[in-house]
């Protein structure tokens, strides 16, 4: 698929009080450590545990409160619209509530799978679909922590199989508090472990039919 736009940004688009009611609310929820794909819900062990850190190293909460989604569909229908991808979606995942502390990183990994979500029941809303367009919110300021960097690489294949240097692009434009990014689901991204303080962000994944 060619596309033009590799991601869309708004810059300090949510307000510093929607940002801090984020945080406190979620903060205040069950937080799990982070998983990848494969691992599931089941009780790991620790080798499995070492083996996901390598990959992945955060904590999160998810959510599922009316009140976000309502604050943050209207740029996702902007995102698509004004970066020409057009991408047909009706549905949005739960939010997850990301917490990227000292040392805390996400390795290269893009959103999408390679087949639709296949649900026991068949009536899941989110039966047969994928993830077409993710989204990132910066709940934090760049200047509240160091580090963790949301970077892109513009492929779309496994970067570990090419030189990196000459495909990267770090998202700069979203290090505002409040600001947005919206990036199809098949673009490969990572978070550069975090060196001081904490990044908060706010991740949601909207499906659709698959691609045709």
């Amino acid at each position: 698929m060619n596309i033009s736009n590799y991601y869309w940004y708004f810059k300090s688009a949510l307000t510093p009080k929607f940002c801090d009611e984020v945080i406190q609310y979620a903060n205040n929820q069950k937080e799990v450590m982070a998983r990848i794909g494969g691992y599931g819900d089941k009780e790991l062990s620790k080798k499995e545990i070492l083996d996901l850190k390598k990959k992945r190293n955060s904590d999160l909460v998810w959510l599922n409160d009316t009140w976000i989604y309502k604050e943050l569909h209207p740029y996702v229908h902007m995102a698509n619209k004004y970066s020409g991808w057009n991408f047909e979606w009706d549905r949005s995942e739960s939010c997850q509530f990301t917490k990227y502390k000292h040392n805390q990183y996400y390795d290269w990994h893009c959103d999408s799978w390679e087949k639709p979500y296949e649900r026991e029941n068949k009536n899941d809303p989110d039966n047969g679909k994928i993830r077409k367009l993710s989204m990132t919110c910066q709940l934090t300021d760049g200047s509240e922590y160091e580090g963790g960097e949301l970077e892109f690489d513009f492929r779309n294949y496994n970067p570990h199989m090419r030189e990196e240097a000459k495909h990267l692009r770090q998202a700069k434009e979203i290090l505002p508090k409040g600001s947005i990014i919206v990036f199809p689901s098949f673009v490969w991204h990572r978070v550069k472990p975090v060196t001081a303080g904490t990044r908060y962000s706010l991740v949601v994944w909207h499906l659709g039919k698959p691609f045709r």
